[in-house]
Order: C-alpha cells, then structure tokens, then sequence
C-alpha cells in the first residue's frame, strides 16, 4: 500500500514537472514500466511500455517533421531528414529526459536498476517516446505537439549536435586548419556490468573537452560534444 501511495506521488510531481495532468493515470504509469519490472511483476509482455513506445516514436516523427518543415523553408529534403534523425536520437532523447528528472520515476526491475539502467540512453529513451505516446493517447495531438515543444524541440541550434559530434568536430577542426582529433581515455570505474568511462579529447595536444558514458564511444561523443561547444564560443 505505502508503494503504491509513493508511486501516486511521484506520477503527480512528474505530471507537474511535464505541465500535463492524465485523465488515464494507467497509461502513465504503463509508460514509466520498463520489461524488467513487467516481467518481474508478471504483468505480462503487454504490461510494459514497449507499445507506447512505439506509438510515441511515430507522433515524434510527425510532430518532428512538421516543425522543421515549416521553420526551414529553404532547406531540402535531405538536410531535413538529417536534423531530424539529430533531434530525435538516443542519447539526444536520453538527454531531453534528464531535464526534466524522467529517469527518477522509472519503474524498473530490481537487477536493471541496481546495473545502472536509470542511467542508460537506451531506456531513457525509449521512456520519453512511451511517455509522449501516452500523451498523445490521453490528450490528443496538440498535447503531444506542446510536449516535443517543451522538452525535445527546444534549444535545436545545440541539440544536433548530439547526432554525431564526433564527426562534427572532425569537421570543424579540418576547417580551421588544425590537426587530427585524439581521444584519450583518463578513467575507467565501476563493476563489469556497468562501467563508467571517461574521455579527453585533445586537438593540438591541448584538452577540448571530457566526457563520461557507459561505453567509451558515448564517453568521446560527450567529449566532442563539449569540445564543438568551447569551439563555438
């Protein structure tokens, strides 16, 4: 009973933080239930959020292309399907979520969550298209659309970035003329199951920007992520 009073709450204050209350709290929950806690609850395979999922990336899509249609007039086809699939990645996705404290009210099981899956871009992710999906359900398209304009599409300048900043910053280097790109793994910690890496990048010898991830190629993407920006300023 007490887990489920504190489980009310938590839906609550998300609700507030998202500026969305649901008519359906099910749906809700059902998009903040990741398989590891459906399976251990025996909710059954349906009992997860893996259809919300998939019915959130479609209105995301939608939502997506319809924004960047109207507010890129001159730019082709493929540019925009470029700054879409940059908006709406993982770890893009992933790092909308962490603004808005999503990973916190997860429902995962017991294992996942002691192995740091509150922490990965994979089901953090796939948790904010379940979330949107339960949106579009319960309130309908325009609730939806205010969300991704909220929380996804905002900041967009910054957040291409996240598609490949590797070889965004490759590119920028070679344009002013410097030297190749390295990255230099500092740190290594945590147990097998879920590992912490962290990562300099270095251009001329001289340190860009660092970076932490579960696996060493987010840790350099974070680096260059951070690098592009000091580059910007």
């Amino acid at each position: 009973m007490k887990n489920n009073v504190k489980e009310e709450k938590e839906m609550e204050q998300l609700e507030q933080t998202i500026g969305y209350t649901f008519h359906n709290k099910k749906l809700l929950r059902q998009a903040l239930t990741h398989s590891s806690y459906a399976n251990e609850k025996k909710l059954g395979k349906l009992g997860c959020n893996e259809r919300l999922e998939f019915l959130g990336d479609a209105v995301l899509e939608l939502i997506s292309s319809d924004v960047l249609y109207t507010r890129f007039p001159k730019i082709p086809e493929g540019e925009l399907t470029k700054k879409r699939a940059s908006l709406v990645c993982e770890p893009s996705l992933a790092y909308c979520a962490r603004q808005f404290d999503l990973p916190k009210y997860l429902l995962l099981g017991r294992g996942e969550d002691m192995t740091g899956g509150r922490m990965r871009d994979s089901i953090v992710s796939d948790a904010t298209e379940a979330l949107l999906g339960a949106i579009y359900l319960d309130g309908g398209f325009e609730n939806a659309r205010k969300f991704v304009l909220r929380f996804i599409l905002n900041d967009m300048e910054h957040k291409q970035l996240f598609y490949d900043s590797k070889t965004i910053l490759q590119e920028l280097v070679q344009e002013k003329g410097k030297q190749a790109v390295e990255y230099v793994l500092t740190g290594e910690s945590g147990p097998d199951h879920n590992k912490q890496f962290s990562v300099e990048v270095q251009i001329n010898g001289v340190v860009s920007g660092s970076g932490t991830g579960h696996t060493k190629k987010a840790a350099e993407q974070a680096a260059a992520y951070q690098a592009i920006r000091k580059l910007q300023q």
